[in-house]
Formats: C-alpha cells, sequence, structure tokens
C-alpha cells in the first residue's frame, strides 16, 4: 500500500494532503530513465575503453597478422620491381644497343591491363578496403605483364646472340680481379669524394681495393692497344681495345705481363695490381668505353655473377663512398 504524504499549510493552520498528479509521475520516470540510460552509456564506454572483449581482441589480433602479411607483401612487390627496373635498364642500355636494335617504347612496357571490368567482381563485394587489394592487384597484373614482355625480349637477344659468337666473346663481360665473394669492390662509378682534392667529382669507373701484385685480367677479347706508366693520374695502365666500339683501362698497376699489339682472351693474365700515379692505397682503377664514352663497368658483370650477386654489387657500386686514386 502506497503512503500517503501530508504537508502543512501555513495559511489555513492545517495538514493538507500531498497530491501527485499523473504528469508529475510521468516527468519522474523519464528524468529516471534519461539519468538511468545516460550512465548506463557511460559505463559502458569506459567497459569498452578499458577492457577488451575476447571478440574484439580476436579482430585487433587478425587484422594486426593481415597488416603484417600486407607489408611483407608490398616489400616484395616493391624488391620485384626494382630488380626488374634493373634487368629493363640492362636489356635497353646494353643489351639492345650491342646488337644494334631499338629499345622497347615505354607506352608497351607500360601499357594498361585488362579493362574497366577487370575488377568489378572486387567493387560489387563491396569490401572495406577494397582500394589497398584492388591497388596491389593492379600493380601485381603491371609487374607481370612487364615480365612476360621482358622475357619475350630476351628470347629474342638470345636468338641475336646466336650468329654473334665473336662480339659476344669481345664484350668485356667479367671482373677483372678475382672477387666472388664481392668483397673488393671498394667504389662504383658516379659521382665520388676525390681521395686527394676532397670534393664530389665524377668517378669514370670501379674501384677494386687489392694487395699489390694481385693478378688482373682481360675482360673479354681484344688487342693491347697501349701500355703506359706516368709518376701521376693513372700510374701504369693498360687499355684493351676489344673492337665493337668496346674498350676498357686497368689502371694503377705495378706489372704488366702484355705488350703493345698484343692478342689477348678473357680471363687471360694482363697485369698485377698496384699502387702507382695518383693512388692513395693499393686498388685497380676499371673502366669499360663505349664509342668512346665512359659507362658503368658494374653493366657489364654478368658472365661470372649469379643474379643475387649481381643485385649485390649494384648496391655496393651504388653507395657514395671516396674513391680511392685519381681520375
Amino acid at each position: 500500500m502506497a503512503k500517503i504524504k501530508y504537508y502543512y499549510d501555513t495559511e489555513s493552520c492545517r495538514y493538507e494532503r500531498i497530491r501527485v498528479s499523473t504528469w508529475d509521475i510521468i516527468l519522474n520516470l523519464l528524468g529516471f530513465l534519461v539519468v538511468s540510460t545516460i550512465i548506463g552509456v557511460g559505463i559502458f564506454l569506459a567497459a569498452d575503453h578499458y577492457f577488451e572483449s575476447p571478440t574484439k581482441a580476436s579482430l585487433r589480433k587478425e587484422n594486426e597478422e593481415l597488416r603484417l602479411y600486407y607489408d611483407l607483401m608490398r616489400q616484395d612487390l616493391d624488391e620485384s620491381n626494382q630488380m626488374l627496373g634493373v634487368l629493363q635498364e640492362r636489356d635497353d642500355d646494353i643489351y639492345r644497343v650491342v646488337f644494334g636494335v631499338e629499345p622497347i617504347p615505354d607506352e608497351i612496357r607500360t601499357a594498361g591491363i585488362g579493362g574497366s571490368n577487370r575488377y568489378r567482381e572486387l567493387l560489387e563485394k563491396g569490401l572495406e578496403r577494397e582500394d589497398l587489394i584492388i591497388n596491389s592487384m593492379k600493380e601485381m597484373d603491371a609487374l607481370k605483364k612487364q615480365m612476360y614482355i621482358q622475357t619475350k625480349s630476351y628470347d629474342e637477344i638470345m636468338d641475336m646472340a646466336a650468329n654473334k659468337e665473336e662480339l659476344l666473346a669481345s664484350l668485356p663481360a667479367i671482373q677483372p680481379v678475382s672477387n666472388t665473394e664481392l668483397r673488393r669492390l671498394a667504389s662504383g662509378y658516379g659521382y665520388r669524394i676525390h681521395p686527394i682534392y676532397k670534393v664530389n667529382k665524377m668517378h669514370w669507373g670501379t674501384d677494386f681495393s687489392l694487395k699489390t701484385g694481385t693478378p688482373v685480367y682481360a675482360t673479354g677479347d681484344g688487342v693491347i692497344r697501349w701500355t703506359k706508366s706516368s709518376f701521376g693520374g693513372y700510374g701504369k695502365q693498360i687499355e684493351i681495345n676489344h673492337g665493337f666500339g668496346y674498350r676498357t683501362k686497368y689502371a694503377h698497376l705495378s706489372e704488366f705481363v702484355v705488350k703493345r699489339g698484343q692478342n689477348v682472351k678473357r680471363g687471360e693474365l694482363i697485369g698485377y695490381s698496384g699502387n702507382t700515379g695518383g693512388s692513395t692505397a693499393p686498388h685497380l682503377h676499371y673502366e669499360v668505353i663505349k664509342d668512346g664514352k665512359k659507362v658503368n663497368p658494374v653493366n657489364f658483370f654478368y658472365k661470372d655473377l649469379t643474379d643475387e650477386q649481381y643485385a649485390e654489387i649494384l648496391r655496393l657500386s651504388a653507395l657514395e663512398n671516396q674513391s680511392m686514386g685519381s681520375y
């Protein structure tokens, strides 16, 4: 039974009964519900913020794993694109130049894949991060197409090479010293700190750090164009004419074992490394000249290196360090 409440009326000096209207009851109930809702929502938000549910923890872990795998996939894709770029550069700037064939046009290498409906199925699924998935698939499709074009290019080059054995034998296609562990390459082609002037200057060859007296070999078949000796500059040096527009230079030697006009074969001993001329330490400075223009020697180190070794020697040659002699 509900309690009856009274209040004292000062005007009538009597106790009057408190009568509660239906509207007051409704307002009180609404106020109670509003306050209860606010408190409940606050408790839920606090619990959700500070206490992770098993379902949410499982989803978070799954998202982290997916993100890790996506990052690894992106890394592999970027590395594949970089290596393909190296292969395309060698194909256009070396192999096709050697055989007198025009490089593959960029519009063919970078042509689009499929049509606008190629990824419609994924778009219709309404994936939450469909942009990441579709962009990655587009890049992978482009990479596969470029790889296919590159393999067809190499097939074409192999056909041309079958009739050019003399040219291939003459190309400066190996390293001029024994460097199977790739520890000898000290400075590559490009702008480097000059060892004497201490300024950034173009380094036109590749330096190999060697003990004095280390054997130096011809990198392709050819004829000894000359042997020279000087107190400065390149010191004792040899230049070989390989024909087909190719020449190679070997500088800062300590001794010659060949003479002008002598025919040499790839891999034949021509001299020994030294520290002559403008050299700051025993080493070999090696250059490749094509049609009178000095080019990057590492682009020709394909005969005695695996794909992994070639990628590593590219990395080493790109380091912007100090060269070891005048150039």
